[in-house]
């Protein structure tokens, strides 16, 4: 249902990206918007020029920030049970997130992709595949542009392909999705969520405004995306990278089988890890029920390239290979970056600690890799949990772990970060933390 916002008292929480961009979409609503954050101003970069364009007053975070207000939006990175908010609630002041916020007025039909990891990829490809087609499609959500930012572009006769969070998806009530996908769900976020269970639910929340004339594409190998049958009246399609399903797309020896029907070979896929393979068949499953030819499918994908900080290969210095893989941010991420490589590996962990157990990674790591090189706050947890796995080294900066592996390394070996950890520690975002591993690279090869 679509509120009238105009002359409501309306408070923006969180100036990055998304926060900025739900308040300019209030505004031209007609609201009457006020912004806070935990931090000043001076420190927020863009969000001063933004709220200064917009005539928007900013104020510090404090509970009496969150006083007389007729509604509250809140970014995706502010937990959505904060004390101030469910004090709100108590009030009887409806709280949104980014997505509910646009949801009533973004045009055409939706697919979102939620899941622990591969949603950038995905999300990315199935653009790709409905672009190549020539269905009039946009890529936002959780990555590129904010989907309150979307709604200008988007048109009725068009698709909005969506990469939700569960920090996005636990904050929705109305948002209803055409084409769901639920790639895996692994422990992740529990500093926010807190269970396993918690961070679960989240995502299944994606499924439950469906109907029976939507799709819900979950993979078959996960028990708590399966679980998701149980929660959704969408007609329910499978992917599975082991085995034959009923409905969907499935992996059979070295072939990809859409409907039944052959749709490309496994080594036709221009990305590493075999985990990519369960990406395309879940992406070929959403852009067949957009209406997508499997033929064109195929050949969006055989054009389709690597997303930056996911498993990107940087540049080979001394037969030394570099990978970007700053988006594993999550145990299990990590562990698909070590899959996708034999050996040879000088893996940089570590980051901000988002309550994970890393002991998972004892034995892919003595297996394939030369050492850990270990950075940031989340460093001596990491150590007492691979301990006698593997050489640790505390390399405590990025650099340094990154010069590290470069001088210990010879031709045939990999610098590979994959952190398994957040970047807030050190850095202001996955991004920042890869573009900073890059520029490493190249100040490495510079210096020849």
């Amino acid at each position: 249902m679509t509120r009238n916002w105009a002359g409501a008292r309306v408070l923006v929480v969180g100036m990055k990206k998304s926060g900025l961009a739900s308040a300019e979409l209030l505004v031209r609503l007609g609201a009457r918007v006020r912004a806070t954050d935990l931090k000043p101003l001076e420190q927020l970069g863009e969000a001063g020029d933004t709220l200064a364009r917009l005539a928007i007053p900013f104020e510090l975070q404090t509970p009496a920030t969150f006083l007389e207000m007729d509604a509250i939006v809140i970014s995706p990175d502010v937990p959505a049970d904060l004390q101030a908010l469910d004090e709100a609630r108590g009030r009887g002041v409806e709280v949104y997130g980014d997505v509910e916020l646009a949801a009533p007025i973004l045009k055409g039909r939706t697919i979102g992709v939620t899941g622990s990891n591969g949603k950038t990829t995905t999300t990315s490809l199935i653009g790709h595949i409905l672009g190549a087609a020539g269905l009039a499609t946009q890529v936002g959500g959780n990555i590129g542009t904010p989907v309150t930012a979307m709604i200008a572009a988007s048109r009725e006769d068009g698709w909005n392909v969506l990469e939700l969070s569960s920090f996005q998806l636990e904050t929705i009530r109305d948002f209803h999705a055409h084409i769901g996908l639920a790639l895996n769900v692994t422990q992740n976020h529990l500093d926010r969520h807190h269970t396993l269970a918690n961070y679960a639910a989240a995502k299944a929340r994606l499924f439950r405004n469906m109907t029976a004339d939507d799709f819900a594409i979950l993979n078959a190998d996960n028990p708590m995306t399966a679980g998701y049958v149980k929660q959704t009246a969408a007609t329910v399609e499978w992917f599975s990278g082991t085995r034959a399903v009923e409905r969907g797309a499935f992996l059979r020896g070295e072939t990809l089988e859409l409907d039944g029907k052959p749709l490309m070979e496994a080594g036709e896929i221009p990305l590493r890890g075999r985990h990519n393979v369960e990406n395309v068949l879940a992406a070929a499953i959403a852009a067949a029920r957009a209406g997508v030819a499997p033929e064109t499918i195929a050949a969006a994908v055989r054009t389709f390239h690597a997303v930056e900080h996911r498993l990107e290969f940087v540049r080979r210095i001394a037969g030394i290979d570099f990978y970007n893989d700053s988006k594993a941010t999550s145990v299990d991420a990590t562990l698909k970056a070590l899959d996708a490589f034999p050996g040879g590996l000088w893996v940089i962990l570590g980051g901000k600690d988002k309550g994970l157990d890393f002991t998972a990674l004892r034995e892919p790591l003595e297996r394939k890799a030369h050492a850990a090189l270990l950075i940031g706050a989340a460093a001596p947890k990491l150590a007492r949990q691979l301990e006698g796995a593997l050489p640790l080294v505390e390399s405590g900066t990025l650099e340094a772990a990154t010069r590290y592996g470069f001088v210990h390394g010879r031709a045939g070996d990999t610098v590979l970060l994959a952190p398994a950890c957040a970047s807030f520690d050190q850095f202001n975002s996955f991004e920042h933390r890869g573009e900073t591993f890059k520029g490493i690279v190249d100040k490495i090869e510079r210096e020849g």
